[in-house]
């Protein structure tokens, strides 16, 4: 069994032999300009390192790992439009440095690229993992949809941010080690317990990020500290906060969501802080990346064999960036 490592260094050299056609550049180099920012590609290495726990690494998993890369980095493309980020990874997004029309039919391109890489699975397998794939898609939808609706809401529950995020973030990473497990021949069981390692992870990396948000080093994070305060994005600490203020801090949340100065974000988190939240959000970090964990220990796999998916788990949820 490789270690994330090895398989992401894998992974990149068979992602840079598959290029987009030279023509028409207009569409297809703000493709290039997008993958070619970089990314933890993560997801892709969770799908090859679940196969591994199965059988030696194939063209199939290969081209569905870089399906599942492009569907990502299509959903990365449209989700800057409807947020109109002005950056991804540090650069100009995609529609900033092209235009919001160009935005839309590349991501459409890629998308389509992606089940090109689908098609050239030759496997018992295939209605499976076109079945999943195409409802782990359906999932993403519906979850930026849920993000777009509560943008108009002053707060939402944390039942529905929590939601939210499973749509929206964890099923990719579900489906990820989920597809990698059935193209190697694991069996339903096997591969539904992956799954739910993977969406655990999914969960308690999303809640990682609210908290780096709010309480990260912007010197690690690269991001300014309160990014989600300040543009009212709905977090874990958000639906937390009103769900346990009084009445005096309510008023003042309400308040705030009306602000756009940079004071904003202290005035915040000192009520955030004032509640116990950085304690209750690290509490709830440990709880779903111990769910992932005790998923892992069920997988039917000598130990030793996952080790490479446990350093992962542990390196994804102690980040500082």
């Amino acid at each position: 069994m490789q270690s994330f490592q090895d398989l992401l260094s894998q992974f990149e050299l068979f992602f840079s032999r598959h290029h987009f056609p030279e023509s028409p550049k207009t569409l297809y180099e703000p493709c290039s300009y997008l993958l070619n920012m970089g990314g933890k590609r993560v997801r892709p290495v969770l799908c090859l390192m679940s196969h591994e726990l199965f059988e030696p690494l194939n063209d199939n998993v290969w081209n569905t790992a870089m399906a599942i890369e492009l569907f990502h980095n299509f959903t990365l493309m449209h989700d800057d439009i409807l947020d109109q980020a002005p950056l991804r990874r540090g650069f100009p997004t995609v529609h900033q440095k092209y235009n919001t029309a160009t935005g839309i039919l590349s991501g459409d391109v890629m998308n389509i690229y992606s089940y090109e890489h689908l098609n050239k699975i030759n496997t018992q397998y295939i209605h499976a993992v076109i079945a999943l794939f195409n409802r782990t898609a359906i999932q993403i939808c519906e979850g930026q949809q849920l993000d777009m609706d509560y943008e108009a809401r002053p707060y939402v529950t944390m039942e529905e941010y929590m939601k939210m995020i499973t749509l929206k973030t964890s099923v990719l990473l579900g489906a990820s080690m989920k597809l990698g497990a059935l193209l190697g021949g694991a069996t339903d069981g096997c591969s539904g317990v992956l799954y739910q390692f993977g969406q655990s992870l999914g969960l308690a990396f999303q809640l990682r990020d609210d908290y780096l948000d709010a309480f990260g080093d912007p010197h690690k994070t690269g991001k300014q500290t309160g990014g989600d305060i300040l543009s009212n994005k709905k977090t874990f600490l958000s639906a937390k906060a009103f769900e346990m203020a009084g009445e005096k801090d309510l008023d003042k949340l309400r308040e705030l969501l009306q602000r756009k100065d940079v004071d904003k974000i202290n005035d915040s988190l000192h009520i955030f802080q004032s509640l116990g939240l950085k304690e209750i959000l690290e509490s709830e970090i440990q709880k779903y990346s111990q769910l992932a964990f005790d998923y892992l220990e069920k997988v039917p796999v000598i130990s030793k064999r996952k080790v490479p998916l446990f350093e992962l788990a542990q390196m994804l949820l102690k980040r500082e960036y």
